[in-house]
């Protein structure tokens, strides 16, 4: 590039937030998710920088006409699984292609994102700050008594249930905090059948993620009924216990806020 950008635009929500957490200056209108009950930034974004940008859909749909029209001279694009994008992109504006969503951990896309584009001390002024929100956690956790919990992600699926951790967010805040994490999150692409659950017997919290609004509550509920039909359900610790929490669901796919607003959740979750 001949220049520092002075206009990015993230084509996918994390890429917006990636390029606010490394203080690279924002096109005027950005991305944002067009499905899930989503009609703006997520609440734990970066909000100076999003004070004057106005947000459009921008998926399941792609619209390449509204991100022309944000005049970007520079675009971060994490949806590198489709070669297809990058080329489109790459006709309006010198575009920094990724695949962020290859299995691999979200932070070490971030990092090598960030070390491509001349940020390391932003990244690692971030790193800095997770890790001292993260001794805050534990410290918090551990007063309340819960310090010793065995926890998980728990999601349901076309009749499974899952509890692997997808962009490895969640897992990295429980690790960061110190929380023993169930080892069935670890098996990439894990799913069980309701006649299964035993299998989770010793997982003491889960963190379920969903969108915003009613129909996201509704179809949360939906969920739970659909494994409560588990013969396994109400024995489960978790259940037992009433430690079946929520989280945004964009906090899945991994940012910078999303990881740091997640450990705030575990936080103030457990240490109640």
């Amino acid at each position: 590039m001949d220049q520092q950008p002075a206009a990015a635009l993230g084509f996918y929500t994390t890429d917006v937030d990636i390029l606010a957490t490394l203080g690279i200056p924002l096109a005027a209108e950005q991305p944002i998710r067009g499905d899930s009950g989503f009609t703006t930034f997520p609440d734990y974004f970066p909000q100076e920088a999003l004070a004057e940008v106005t947000p459009f859909a921008n998926y399941p749909e792609f619209n390449y006409e509204r991100v022309l029209g944000a005049a970007p001279d520079f675009i971060l694009n994490g949806l590198g699984y489709d070669a297809e994008v990058h080329e489109k992109l790459a006709a309006i504006a010198p575009t920094y292609t990724t695949n962020a969503f290859d299995g691999e951990s979200w932070q070490s896309h971030f990092e090598q994102t960030a070390k491509d584009l001349g940020r390391q001390e932003q990244y690692d002024q971030w790193v800095k700050g997770y890790q001292d929100h993260g001794q805050q956690a534990k410290k918090a956790i551990d007063e309340a008594g819960n310090g010793d919990l065995t926890v998980a992600t728990l999601g349901y699926w076309d009749g499974k249930v899952n509890v692997d951790c997808y962009s490895y967010l969640e897992c990295g805040v429980f690790d960061t905090i110190g929380l023993k994490t169930e080892e069935l999150s670890k098996q990439k692409g894990l799913s069980l059948s309701l006649e299964e659950l035993d299998q989770l017997k010793n997982v003491d919290a889960v963190w379920m993620s969903k969108g915003v609004g009613d129909d996201a509550q509704a179809e949360l509920d939906k969920s739970i009924a659909a494994m409560e039909k588990s013969p396994y359900w109400k024995s489960l610790p978790f259940v037992k216990n009433n430690r079946i929490y929520t989280y945004n669901m964009e906090m899945t796919y991994g940012s910078p806020s999303g990881a740091v607003a997640f450990m705030e959740q575990v936080r103030s979750d457990l240490a109640k």
